[in-house]
Formats: structure tokens, C-alpha cells, sequence
């Protein structure tokens, strides 16, 4: 289970929150038509790695939050309000690779 820190309520569980997301992916316009808001909702590219992503804390404040998350250890690398801008943490080498 994750254990999801809201800048408003503190560490609470997963169960606590909905996921709602891509935050990384940008959103049609308002007079964009139905293709281009059928592309956003379900076209995705299913990544490995840190990424930026829309949470709704349903079970307290009801606030929406922006988390960085990885996709294969959960682990929670930043949470901020909507309009922060998050970055992912640059990738670790994997074993036995060279130094940059």
C-alpha cells in the first residue's frame, strides 16, 4: 500500500485517494474536438520510470495533488499543489554500466 504525504492533511493511505491521471500529459484546448480529447484520456504510453501524476485525496480534503511516482517501486520521489512543477529524479545507472 502507498502511504501518500497531502501537503493538506499529512501521510495518509492509498485508500485515501483516487488516481486521476497523467499530469505530464497536456490537456486539448477548449475547442479542441473529440479525437483530440479521445487521445488525451486513452492513448498512453504505459511507461517504466518516474512519473508525474494527478491524485484526488477523496477520503479527506478532497483536494487535488501532483505526485512524482515510479512505476515499478512506488516509491514517492515529490508531492506539491496543481500548478507546482515537479521533476522526476534523474534515472540511477543500471549495475554495471559505465560513469557518465
Amino acid at each position: 500500500m502507498l502511504r501518500i504525504p497531502c501537503p493538506w492533511c499529512g501521510v495518509r493511505d492509498e485508500t485515501e485517494f483516487r488516481y486521476r491521471g497523467d499530469a505530464a500529459v497536456p490537456r486539448p484546448e477548449a475547442e479542441a474536438g473529440l479525437a483530440e480529447y479521445s487521445a488525451c484520456t486513452y492513448k498512453r504510453t504505459n511507461q517504466r520510470g518516474w512519473h508525474v501524476e494527478w491524485w484526488l485525496h477523496v477520503g479527506g480534503c478532497r483536494k487535488l495533488l501532483k505526485l512524482v511516482r515510479h512505476t515499478v517501486t512506488h516509491e514517492i520521489h515529490a508531492v506539491g499543489h496543481p500548478q507546482d512543477r515537479l521533476a522526476a529524479p534523474p534515472e540511477a545507472a543500471p549495475p554495471g554500466a559505465a560513469p557518465p
